[in-house]
C-alpha cells in the first residue's frame, strides 16, 4: 500500500494497474514441488472498467507437456486445482472467466489450458522446440548493433569445436576469419543448459575481440580454457571444418 501511495501522481486517479508474480506448487505424483513465478496476477481498474488476469508459466495443467510428452498423472492431479482456482476467482469477483487468445504454448479455456496438436496427424505439438528454443537462442546469431564485436552470422565455411557438459554436447563454438565472425551454436536437445553455456562463451568471445584476436585465434585460445559447470568445456584435438555454416546448424538441431 505504501508503494502504491508513493507512485500516485497529482490530480484525479484515472486508472490503477497492479501486477504480482506468484509462486505455486506442482503435484508431481511423487510429491509436491514448489515453483517460483508460477503465476502472474494483474488487476486493471478504471472508471466503469474492472479486469483481473491470471497468467500461468507452467504446463502442469495440460495433458501433454510443452515437448508433446504425455503426463497423465501430473495432469490428473493439477488440472482440477487450476479449474477450482478459476471458479473461485470468478465467484469471488463476480466475473465470468473469459479465456484470452491462444499463445504459442497453449489454448486457454474456462477451466484450464489445452495443448496444440499437429494438423497432419493430430499428435501433440512440441511447441517448446518449435518456438521457445529458437526465440531464446536467437541471441547467438544476432550481432549487436551498437557494440563492436565479432559477427554472429556467416554463410560460408567455419571451423568449430563441440562444447561438452556433464550430460553431453551443449553446443558448438565456431569461428570464421573470412567474415570476422565467431559465436556459439546451441544444441537444441541441451535446451536451457545450452543457452546458459552459450551466454558464457559469448562473454569470453567478447573479451577475445577486445584484445584484437582474429576469430580463429580466439577459437584456439578458448579451446585451452578449463571451462566450468555452466559453460562446459570446448573439447577437441583440432577444430573441425565444414564448407557451409548451415551444416553446423543442422548438426545442432539433430
Amino acid at each position: 500500500m505504501v508503494q502504491i501511495k508513493e507512485s500516485l501522481g497529482a490530480g484525479e486517479i484515472a486508472a490503477v494497474e497492479l501486477f504480482a508474480s506468484c509462486d505455486g506448487i506442482v503435484e508431481t505424483g511423487t510429491g509436491a514441488r514448489p515453483v517460483e513465478g508460477m503465476f502472474a496476477l494483474s488487476v486493471e481498474v478504471s472508471e466503469g472498467f474492472f479486469q483481473v488476469g491470471l497468467t500461468t508459466f507452467s504446463d502442469a495443467w495440460m495433458p501433454f507437456d510443452l515437448r508433446g510428452h504425455e503426463q497423465e498423472a501430473v495432469f490428473a492431479e493439477n488440472r482440477p486445482r487450476l479449474a477450482s482456482a478459476l471458479a473461485e476467482l470468478s465467484g469471488a469477483l463476480d466475473l465470468e472467466v473469459d479465456p484470452e487468445d491462444a499463445t504459442w504454448f497453449g489454448i486457454p479455456t474456462e477451466s484450464g489450458i489445452e495443448n496444440h496438436y499437429e494438423d497432419d496427424d493430430g499428435t501433440p505439438s512440441d511447441v517448446w522446440g518449435r518456438f521457445e528454443i529458437p526465440y531464446r537462442n536467437g541471441i547467438f546469431s544476432q550481432t549487436p548493433k551498437f557494440a563492436a564485436g565479432y559477427g554472429r552470422q556467416t554463410s560460408g565455411p567455419v571451423r568449430y569445436v563441440p562444447v561438452l557438459g556433464e550430460q553431453g554436447v551443449l553446443g558448438y563454438l565456431w569461428a570464421s576469419d573470412t567474415d570476422g565472425a565467431a559465436s556459439f551454436e546451441a544444441r537444441d536437445e541441451a535446451d536451457l543448459d545450452a543457452y546458459r553455456a552459450g551466454l558464457v562463451w559469448l562473454d569470453r568471445l567478447q573479451e577475445a575481440y577486445d584484445r584484437g584476436l582474429l576469430p580463429n585465434v580466439a577459437l584456439a585460445e578458448l579451446m585451452e580454457h578449463p571451462g566450468d559447470p555452466v559453460s562446459g568445456q570446448a573439447g577437441s584435438a583440432v577444430p573441425i571444418e565444414v564448407d557451409e555454416f548451415w551444416k553446423l546448424r543442422e548438426l545442432a538441431q539433430s
